[in-house]
């Protein structure tokens, strides 16, 4: 993950950390002026859950992709935080271009929807049936500031979910996970980045099945089946059996 700051001479910065802290003082990874941050402003933390935003103590608000954050917030790649006046775009670090596309055969082919996450369409989730277009003319419309259009669609072609910039914006580019594309393979999770639109791509048929333990080629048994003589299964069953006997018989005998 890399967090680069849009339209500014400021270089992108590796998150290759577990912590990143953003202030003013000078021991912050990103320091800021003293106008925009507090001297410990936020922090952001890389674990195995993914990755928190946490507003420290003492810290004004920040905006996360237009919403203001005051204590926590998960992110993902594509997200834009806002500190004052400046921006920070959460990416990867590599082109998406460059992933292994994911292929879904005719005959398996899933739900999928885009799930809009922030932008004048927060909240609405739009399926993708065989095409899915967004744009000034769609409904509903994609709406641009400053009188801007693009148009975007996506579709299934080749086994492989495509997203294609249809109408260009001079302003405002087509982002993928925080990465401009103008065509791409998407994968379930992928966040889609248009002016102040996000959309995250809902489709949990295009991810694999875990694999479940295959039987040893020379019979031997699976650990669950080393538990215990098989012979113990069937006991249970037969106490059981014998318990519901009796208490049916309780039960009669009373009546």
């Amino acid at each position: 993950m890399r967090i680069a700051f849009p339209h500014s001479a400021r270089e992108d910065i590796s998150w290759d950390t577990p912590v990143i802290t953003v202030g003013s003082a000078p021991g912050n990874t990103v320091v800021l002026g003293a106008h925009q941050a507090a001297p410990r402003h936020l922090e952001l933390r890389k674990d195995e859950r993914g990755c928190l935003l946490r507003v420290l103590p003492g810290a004004g608000r920040i905006y996360l992709n237009a919403r203001p954050v005051r204590e926590r917030a998960l992110l993902r790649a594509g997200d834009v935080l806002s500190v004052g006046d400046c921006r920070m775009l959460i990416r990867e670090d590599r082109d998406p271009a460059t992933r292994e596309p994911v292929h879904v055969p005719q005959s398996g082919r899933c739900t999928v929807a885009l799930r809009a996450v922030a932008g004048p369409l927060s909240g609405r989730v739009l399926p993708l049936r065989d095409r899915l277009e967004l744009g000034p003319a769609s409904v509903p419309p994609l709406e641009l500031p400053q009188g801007e259009s693009a148009a975007v669609s996506l579709s299934w072609s080749d086994g492989q979910l495509r997203l294609r910039l249809e109408q260009h914006s001079a302003r405002y580019p087509l982002c993928v996970n925080g990465v401009e594309v103008a065509e791409l393979a998407l994968q379930p999770g992928d966040q889609l980045g248009l002016a102040t639109h996000r959309f995250v791509v809902d489709a949990p048929g295009m991810q694999p099945e875990p694999e479940l333990p295959a039987r040893a080629a020379d019979g031997d048994l699976l650990p669950e089946e080393q538990a215990g003589p098989r012979g113990e299964v069937w006991w249970l069953i037969v106490t059981a059996a014998v318990l519901a006997l009796g208490i049916a018989l309780v039960l009669l005998i009373r009546l």
